[in-house]
């Protein structure tokens, strides 16, 4: 199987304005409601899963 962090990790959604990323698009919102609705539209688009980190970022991936 060929896994690859930099090619799974589609995007982040965070609440968190100091959160960095060197490889994934990060996309900031406002409050948890449009962070959920970011994260569903995303993973929609790319067929890709959310997951909660529960540290305020959810991360998009494809498996």
């Amino acid at each position: 199987m060929d896994f690859g962090i930099k090619d799974d990790i589609i995007a982040l959604v965070s609440l968190n304005r100091n959160v960095v990323s060197s490889s994934a698009p990060i996309f900031f919102v406002e409050n948890k409601e449009k962070q959920e609705e970011t994260a569903l539209l995303i993973a929609k688009i790319t067929m890709g899963m959310v997951h909660d980190l529960r540290n305020g970022v959810y991360a998009i991936v494809r498996h």
